[in-house]
């Protein structure tokens, strides 16, 4: 039978009455619902206002329930405890189904992989669902928990924390520079570069740098983690963010040859507006931690 929720009396009045009912008196309901005697007192002569019958006889300190009040009891008591018990079964399946995010797959490989140890160390309870995609997602109709994404940090319709710098670098392996400690900006036009297909602020980089991009010998790889993959066999030059080359600058299997020191565009951290899943609110302390 459809519910008629004009006709119902106001939850807030209702949870205060089986409050009452249950812990028999107005002092333990207004602890137990962390208001003030006074208010649950209100709720329940609003209640019998609404309903037009006494619930509750008052005789000094003491209170009890009217024929009337106790059979409203009862049928709040199933209902409450219903509700109740669908909130905890949905908690504890949110609880149980894993972290989703959605990020790049260089991001995922470069920088998330290295890091996500030490996670699992303090949170081995919790699973993690990683889905690399070069392309945005939408958070909500995708399902996911939370992003990491490029840019310069303004998207509509979601809340994005900077998580850590995507300066732009250029690197280059060992074995292709030869001995040499950098290369001169001639010396890097006649190299082979290895970039990634359809970044445009790649090409402003490069003019920075006094380079003419149309004219490289470049290989384009549909994303980052081929480009450094490539450039670490000594294939070419690559052009990066410093995030995503840190872990190879630091094992020296590529040597640092310029780096910009512009705070944006950068990663950052991105969720829909509005509450989380305890396991996502864990991965996101976490993950800004770890940045």
């Amino acid at each position: 039978m459809p519910i008629a929720w004009n006709r119902l009396p106001p939850l807030t009045a209702l949870r205060a009455f089986q409050a009452v009912a249950e812990l028999g008196g107005l002092s333990a309901a207004a602890r137990a619902l962390n208001v003030t005697h006074a208010a649950v007192a209100q709720q329940i002569r609003a209640l019998e206002a609404h309903l037009g019958v006494a619930l509750v006889l008052r005789a000094g300190r003491g209170m009890a329930l009217t024929p009337e009040g106790a059979d409203l009891a009862r049928s709040l008591g199933e209902g409450f405890a219903a509700i109740q018990s669908g909130v905890e079964a949905l908690q504890a399946g949110g609880a149980d189904r894993p972290v989703k995010i959605t990020l790049t797959p260089s991001f995922a490989t470069q920088w998330l992989m290295p890091r996500l140890k030490s996670f699992w160390d303090r949170h081995p309870d919790i699973a993690l669902a990683l889905h690399p995609d070069p392309r945005v997602s939408d958070l909500k109709r995708e399902g996911m928990d939370l992003g990491i994404r490029y840019g310069n940090g303004s998207w509509p319709g979601v809340e994005a924390r900077f998580l850590t710098s995507a300066r732009m670098a250029v690197a280059a392996s060992p074995a292709l520079l030869a001995g040499r400690p950098t290369l001169t900006a001639d010396e890097m036009q006649a190299e082979d570069w290895m970039l990634t297909r359809d970044w445009p602020e790649q090409e402003n980089y490069l003019r920075a740098l006094g380079l003419q991009p149309e004219s490289l010998s470049r290989t384009e790889f549909p994303d980052e983690s081929l480009s450094l993959a490539a450039a670490r066999q000594g294939l070419g030059i690559v052009l990066e963010s410093m995030a995503l080359l840190e872990d190879d600058l630091s094992a020296g299997r590529l040597v640092l040859l310029r780096d910009s020191r512009h705070s944006l565009p950068a990663y950052f951290l991105v969720t829909v507006p509005g509450p989380q899943r305890a396991p996502a609110r864990a991965f996101v302390r976490w993950l800004l931690q770890a940045a």
